[in-house]
């Protein structure tokens, strides 16, 4: 009886990581989609344990992998927003880089032409 439920948890954990890796084929993965694709295969790997542990090895995976999707999510959700905040604070120091080093040419060229140097 063991055995079978253990391949009922081995079985449902695949499913949901078949049904992950083939839904997001379609290019690079978002932080987001990570974090809940994380979530989703822990929970269902945790929820099948537990699940066995009382006799519905099945139902605990796709419990878990529900509740570990949306934990996942969440947190994707947040690091994202960070990587996101990370990119435009990168961008403006970038911008900001440039008018510097614009305005030190125009000082450089000004100098120049007064015979500054």
């Amino acid at each position: 009886m063991k055995r079978i439920q253990i391949r009922n948890t081995l079985t449902a954990v695949s499913l949901v990581g078949a049904l992950f890796i083939t839904g997001c084929a379609g290019g690079p993965l978002t932080t987001r989609e990570k974090g809940a694709g994380i979530g989703a295969l822990g929970g269902a790997a945790v929820g099948g344990i537990v699940g066995s542990a009382v006799g519905h090895p099945g139902a605990g995976a796709a419990i878990g992998g529900g509740l570990g999707l949306g934990a996942g999510a969440l947190v994707g959700d947040q690091l994202q927003g960070q990587d996101n905040r990370n990119y435009q604070q990168d961008d403006e120091i970038r911008r900001n880089q440039a008018e510097i080093d614009r305005q030190r040419r125009e000082v450089e060229r000004l100098r120049r032409e007064r015979g500054e140097y």
